[in-house]
């Protein structure tokens, strides 16, 4: 009696030990914790926003001018947004490759800028050191592709949200790096760089292995899964913490190296609350399921032979002539010839659409003009007046409020277009004619007017991108999505160019000449300094109105996609997904003609049976029925 009792409570233990591991296997394999993975990825990949930390460094230790050091930045924000070759590369293979080809650019690029700034290798020339920040900053667009790109299409029918999460994670990536580094390094502005070359490489990889495309159940239509609200909680108190935490340290100026720590451990707490999220839904899904096999009806199963087809033999010679002479014909007229909207469109369907050009000029024009003025905030505060104090305010609001734009849009256009089919398009125009507050606020000077200003242009900058890329992914699908995404992103570097160099660059030279003439003085140009209203006067009346044109060609798409998002954009993904659930549920196994569909059941159940074919074996339950 004791043994057979002992057995069976060494049978209990183990049995929980099991079922234990199970769970924990599930954790860590599901898409939840891949989500969470995809949250540490994109707090590390924004290396690019705190250039302006460690540029004086790259200045002064290999004696450029500012020249020289305006080339640098040009190519680290090319690297950082023309991710076409990520694309390419994740349509032919799984996410991983890509995240471990994006720590590899990662920790060469900026490596090699450590060293040199260290003085451990020979002064590079411009040109390579061009090269190195560019191919560190493009393995961000790897990061971007690996995981936000994989998290959209494991989640479709929650796209927007996703997207604005992970996006507002990457605008608050550059506060808590630095708060690592302050923790770290302390005030040593070169390690910074050594940080930035190996932390975003080593989360790449030790969570390589569990981003991956999933087949999950779906969710109720209209009903967003309580987990995402939890993540924004969450993500709103670290932004509100990282905000906090700025702000004091600013005020108190004298940081010692263990209230650093303090503070970036308290950051780092932050950051993987979100896990607690993970588990908690994890577990409920674990209970459903074990409740569904537990409680699972019998099931009819029938394998069946598959007759023998007949193939026409054909010529290797004439089908080779076949296929090469109507390649090209074929591919040329599928070009022009694109599917539904909604459906998957081809690379180059997509590019030559009509949508995509409306979409692509829109987000020239808005994107250009709000990154004119971030890039120019400093000066811009420096020509009106403003103390060195505020101007370091200024730029951590655009980063709070960047974040705040672009969990705002994503969750705001995704209830929106769920419950009253609201189109995401729309509500790209409005971000865009909002945004020409914040530009006629720096045209016109209007005094104490740039922290309004600066949170005017952080928000709108931060909520085009969500809607940005949750637009691409609704109008031409998701099997090419990861490169169609980084073409939606290659607007962000050439409206910069135009707005940024051509316009708003050429015009404070202008009028700081014109300054530099009236007081009677000459010199070299590296040393233009403008002050007053009128130095970014002309530039914004002429940023605010090619934004009100971008907003004006939105209204084409808005106008062209009505009927597209009047109707259930998403029912296919919850049908797919729901069949998903099911066959997920019998433990993964499927066999062609098993009822997955509970109609089809009592169909099945109300109709005579047939008589079995010849060629047939019936299992009932899974055993022979002679």
């Amino acid at each position: 009696m004791g043994v057979s009792s002992g057995c069976a409570a060494a049978s209990g233990g183990d049995g929980l030990k099991l079922e234990l591991f199970r769970f924990l296997v599930q954790v860590v394999r599901g898409r939840w914790f891949m989500f969470f993975s995809s949250f540490l990825i994109m707090a590390a990949a924004g290396a690019t926003y705190i250039f302006s930390i460690y540029s004086k460094d790259i200045k002064t230790s290999l004696g450029y001018d500012q020249s020289t050091l305006n080339t640098l930045s040009f190519f680290k924000d090319l690297g950082a947004n023309v991710g076409i070759l990520s694309g390419l590369i994740n349509e032919v293979t799984p996410p991983w490759v890509v995240l471990s080809l994006g720590a590899a650019m990662n920790l060469f690029g900026y490596l090699m800028i450590y060293l040199a700034i260290t003085g451990r290798t020979a002064p590079p020339p411009v040109w390579l050191m061009c090269l190195y920040i560019c191919v560190g900053a493009n393995s961000q667009t790897f990061a971007n592709t690996g995981a936000l790109v994989t998290c959209v299409k494991n989640f479709p029918d929650h796209r927007g949200i996703v997207l604005g999460l992970l996006k507002g994670f990457v605008g608050l990536s550059g506060a808590i790096i630095t708060q690592l580094y302050y923790a770290i390094y302390f005030d040593d502005s070169k390690s910074l760089v050594l940080l930035v070359a190996w932390l975003p490489a080593a989360i790449s990889i030790v969570f390589v292995h569990t981003i991956r495309i999933m087949s999950v159940a779906a969710s109720p239509p209209g009903k967003t899964p309580r987990a995402f609200y939890y993540f924004l909680y969450i993500s709103l108190a670290l932004a509100a913490y990282l905000l906090v935490a700025i702000v004091v340290e600013k005020s108190a100026g004298n940081f010692s190296r263990s209230e650093y720590s303090a503070s970036a451990t308290v950051a780092i707490l932050l950051l993987l609350l979100p896990l607690v999220v993970v588990v908690k839904q994890e577990l409920n899904i674990f209970n459903r399921r074990k409740h569904e096999l537990q409680n699972s009806a019998p099931i009819d199963i029938t394998v069946q032979k598959p007759s023998p087809v007949t193939v026409p033999k054909i010529s290797p010679t004439a089908a080779a002539e076949k296929e090469t002479g109507g390649a090209v014909v074929r591919c040329v007229s599928e070009m022009f010839r694109p599917p539904e909207r909604g459906e998957d469109y081809s690379i180059l369907q997509a590019l030559v659409s009509v949508d995509m050009l409306v979409l692509f000029f829109a987000t020239i024009c808005g994107v250009g003009g709000t990154l004119t003025a971030i890039d120019n905030m400093g000066q811009i505060g420096e020509s009106l007046g403003y103390p060195k104090q505020s101007i370091g305010t200024f730029v951590s609001l655009i980063s709070i409020w960047n974040y705040a734009g672009r969990v705002t849009s994503g969750f705001a256009s995704e209830i929106l277009l769920t419950k009253f089919k609201f189109p995401r398009p729309l509500m790209l125009t409005a971000v865009l004619l909002l945004s020409c507050v914040g530009h006629l606020l720096i045209a016109f000077g209007v005094p104490n007017s740039l922290y309004f200003a600066s949170v005017v242009i952080g928000f709108c900058f931060g909520a085009q991108w969500p809607l940005l890329f949750a637009i691409i992914s609704e109008i031409f699908g998701l099997k090419y999505y990861s490169t169609l995404y980084n073409f939606g992103g290659a607007a962000s570097p050439l409206g910069s160019y135009l707005l940024n160099v051509r316009v708003a660059g050429h015009l404070y030279d202008v009028e700081a000449r014109k300054q530099r003439t009236l007081a009677g003085g000459t010199g070299d140009d590296r040393d233009l300094t403008c002050v007053g209203v009128e130095c970014y006067k002309m530039s914004f009346l002429i940023i605010t109105a090619v934004t009100v044109v971008g907003a004006a060609v939105s209204l084409v798409l808005v106008w062209r996609t009505k009927e597209f998002y009047k109707g259930d954009i998403y029912a296919k993904f919850r049908e797919q997904r729901e069949a998903a659930e099911q066959e997920m549920a019998m433990g993964g196994f499927s066999f062609e003609g098993e009822h997955h569909d509970s109609e089809r059941k009592k169909k099945a159940a109300l109709a005579p049976a047939p008589a079995p074919a010849p060629e047939e074996e019936s299992h009932r339950n899974g055993k022979p029925v002679n």
